[in-house]
């Protein structure tokens, strides 16, 4: 029938289409794909990395470090290593040790100085050593801080500075320095050195310095000519414990400290080179006009000594007006 014919034509079209559907679908998709593969090829195609340079301006836009430290945790991986107790990797394999045996610790060497070490041994301990076995002895420089000595260690002769600070030393002996004559510094902060032979500093030839503070002095040896810094702060020289003009003829002196002793006077006359003098809290009380300058000659100006502390003395400046016409300036001090 007429009827029958349309139903049928109807149920075809839409099978039809239903096919046709399933068909295109597939393509459909991967015609999204590859158009979207196109689009990115064509994204970075146009990203100009050569000229691209990461500055810490532009390196937080790229990567996000606010929670990188929750991520990894390293405090249980510092390493735990102490200094000696690790031993060089040997080259051939069959030489290495056997992790089954307990392996010993090696002694650590002592260091050794580029000169030659003097013979004579000092008693340490009851036993007898080298200097340089007690000391730590780097090219010309011997170092012997807080070693527990009572006496100076024989050096080595090319020694050019000693530090043994923070000992028991009690006395310097001429007998000490016999023979150093490259020595430039000796440092014998805080020991307890009551006194010095005479000779104990005079015969080096090249000592500048001398650090002496923190002991018992009651006397000052002579001095080399060469001496550049003198440093006795804090023992208890009175002015007694001087040479008469014991400063006059030493033309490199530059630093004098001679603060917290027993002094009553200032110990002049001074070099011409002196550029700093430190005698406070001392017990001086009075200067003359020549203590600084040369009441003979107001033309006289010395213009190295700029540094000059007399605070914590019972004089007062003020009283001494022509004492200081030929400084650039006034001592430090009480003026009223």
């Amino acid at each position: 029938t007429p009827a029958g014919c349309r139903m049928w034509t109807l149920a075809w079209l839409g099978m039809a289409s239903l096919c046709l559907g399933a068909a295109w679908a597939v393509p459909a998709k991967e015609r999204r794909k590859a158009e979207k593969t196109k689009a990115d090829v064509a994204l970075y195609e146009n990203l100009d990395l050569d000229n691209y340079d990461l500055t810490l301006d532009n390196y937080g836009e790229i990567l996000d470090l606010s929670n990188y430290e929750e991520l990894y945790d390293y405090g249980d991986l510092a390493p735990k290593i102490e200094v000696g107790t690790l031993a060089p990797r040997p080259k051939d394999p069959q030489t290495l040790p056997d992790l089954g045996a307990t392996a010993e610790t090696p002694k650590l060497q002592p260091p050794t100085t580029a000169g030659p070490i003097h013979p004579a041994p000092f008693p340490v301990q009851g036993e007898w050593l080298p200097s340089c076995l007690l000391c730590l002895c780097i090219g010309t420089s011997v170092y012997c801080d807080d070693a527990d000595l009572e006496h100076i260690p024989p050096l080595p002769p090319e020694t050019t500075y000693l530090y043994a600070r923070f000992n028991r030393i009690g006395a310097v002996r001429a007998r000490d320095f016999t023979g150093l004559e490259k020595l430039k510094r000796i440092d014998l902060s805080s020991n307890s050195i009551s006194w010095a032979d005479v000779d104990a500093f005079r015969l080096l030839p090249s000592l500048q310095e001398l650090i002496l503070p923190e002991n018992r002095l009651t006397a000052l040896p002579e001095l080399p000519r060469s001496i550049v810094r003198l440093d006795a702060r804090l023992n208890r020289i009175p002015s007694t414990g001087l040479r008469p003009e014991a400063f006059r003829d030493l033309k490199q002196l530059q630093f004098l400290h001679l603060s917290d002793n027993q002094l009553d006077f200032i110990p002049a006359p001074l070099p011409e080179s002196l550029r700093s003098l430190h005698l406070q809290n001392n017990n001086i009380q009075t200067m003359h006009e020549d203590t600084f300058c040369d009441s003979q000659d107001h033309s006289q100006v010395r213009r190295a000594l700029e540094d000059i502390r007399l605070d914590g003395n019972p004089i007062n400046l003020s009283l001494f007006p022509d004492a200081y016409f030929c400084l650039p300036r006034l001592p430090t001090g009480r003026f009223s």
